[in-house]
């Protein structure tokens, strides 16, 4: 029992630490001309129960000032947006002609490919995957931006739109509540600047190309292709004794950074994950045995590099992990690894990232990594304990993988750097009623109960209806 609690207190203690910061004196770049202006897109998602990914190609994103439209996508853009619940990614970054935009046209592609839902089974043992073909009752979509806060593009500064897409109004269901596979798009847009919370990229991760020591900088190839610059500083934090000289050519890294006005990102930090070619990436839907240490994972695979010919992504797979003893926490590396997070703390629920190597046509894994996360549901009436500041815990509802594996609520703990969106604090939180949220942070395995709680960087109340 004294083991449990004081593995407890070591959870406590990385609340002070789960929001990960960012670097400052971002690159401020030229305009290409004196009529245009740097843009940057992110997206992320306001989440529908059960859905682990859906996704979708955007074709178009283009901006209206009521007399003319830009083109906001270079390219088109294929994004699992389910993956982002309560994380952020840069899903765009373009110049555009000076101006202010009223409101963002979005085109989808409804047929090659097709939009793909995944859902969590919850009626089988364990939960299982299951996918279904969508389609959007309407490719195009029109979305104003909120008024009196238009997207304002000028030769002098870097502006970003903000994209979150409701998936849980977005996604037809029938008089049973079954996902008919039918899709309305509700999107809300906003414009953001690259420093503030909203325009953070919190989670960027691909394999490294080359590293360039004296420039500062390394490039990388993203899941989905996209190319990016990571520029570093003398406030960079990394993992362990990394650091820029360090990084390899094929090393997968994970950032948390800014955008910069030439469309790079200034990292806060980076993560060295692996130096292996290969790695996966999702919830954990099982784990055996159910109690001691796990050697054996079942888990949804939302993302992968390397694997596609052995894992691919979007599928259901079981992970031998029996011959894995190096276990970590994203952007931690101190003695607290190996009391809070190793073999015997794997739980249903959790986001992880196993590195390994292909070979002969087989993936064997080498590490496991937990990952930052968010974690949709409902606030319990007056469960909100406030110990000093915003130093205390609440608990959450949903009817999800997090629920499933708790056998109920789940507790949520935050501290007085945890950031709250749309909501005044713990106090606030505590006079809120029962509004949806998305706690994003790391989700550990409590050793009292063995049920997930989460340690939460940043609280986002959702708006009234979502």
């Amino acid at each position: 029992m004294k083991r449990a609690m004081s593995v407890l207190s070591l959870l406590a203690a990385l609340v002070v630490t789960a929001a990960c910061g960012s670097s400052n004196g971002s690159k401020s770049a030229p305009s290409p001309n004196a009529t245009t202006g740097p843009m940057f897109v992110t997206g992320e998602d306001a989440p529908a129960s059960a859905v682990v990914g859906f996704n979708v190609t955007i074709d178009q994103i283009t901006l209206n000032n009521g007399s003319s439209t830009v083109n906001a996508l270079s390219s088109p853009e294929a994004v699992d947006f389910a993956r982002l619940m309560g994380l952020r990614t840069l899903l765009a970054f373009n110049t555009v002609p000076q101006g202010t935009y009223n409101s963002v046209t979005f085109t989808f592609e409804n047929a090659k490919p097709a939009p793909v839902i995944s859902y969590v089974d919850m009626t089988t043992t364990p939960p299982s995957a299951q996918t279904l073909t969508g389609s959007f009752s309407q490719t195009t979509v029109t979305v104003p931006f909120p008024t009196g806060a238009p997207l304002v593009v000028s030769s002098n500064g870097l502006v970003g739109l903000h994209i979150d897409f409701n998936l849980r109004d977005s996604l037809a269901t029938n008089s049973s509540g079954q996902m008919t596979g039918t899709i309305n798009p509700i999107i809300n847009v906003s414009a953001v600047s690259a420093s503030a919370a909203v325009g953070q990229i919190t989670d960027f991760t691909g394999n490294i190309v080359t590293v360039n020591t004296s420039g500062n900088s390394f490039q990388t190839q993203g899941p989905y292709g996209v190319p990016r610059t990571i520029d570093v500083n003398s406030s960079t934090q990394y993992n362990g004794s990394n650091s820029l000289g360090t990084l390899t050519a094929n090393a997968m890294v994970s950032v948390v950074g800014t955008v910069q006005a030439d469309g790079s990102i200034l990292a806060g930090w980076v993560e060295l994950i692996t130096t292996d070619k290969a790695f996966i990436s999702g919830r954990v839907l099982a784990v055996n045995p159910a109690s001691g240490p796990v050697t054996s994972v079942t888990m949804w695979v939302g993302e992968e590099l390397g694997t596609s010919g052995v894992i691919p992504v979007d599928t259901v797979q079981t992970i031998n992990l029996s011959g894995v003893s190096n276990y970590d926490v994203c952007f931690f590396d101190n003695w607290l690894l190996s009391e809070v997070f190793n073999e015997s703390s794997l739980v249903v629920g959790q986001r992880i990232f196993i590195g390994g190597n292909i070979s002969g046509g087989a993936f064997t894994p080498d590490m496991v990594s937990l990952r930052r996360q968010g974690v949709f549901g409902t606030l319990v009436a007056n469960s909100v304990s406030i110990t000093s500041g915003n130093q205390g815990s609440f608990l959450m509802q949903n009817d999800a993988l997090m629920s499933y594996a708790a056998g109920g609520p789940f507790t949520v703990y935050t501290g007085n750097l945890t950031d709250f969106e749309n909501i005044n604090g713990l106090s606030g939180l505590a006079a809120a009623g029962t509004p949806n949220l998305v706690s994003r942070g790391l989700v550990f395995k409590n050793p009292l109960n063995g049920q997930p709680l989460v340690i939460a960087g940043h609280v986002r109340v959702l708006p009234a209806g979502q």
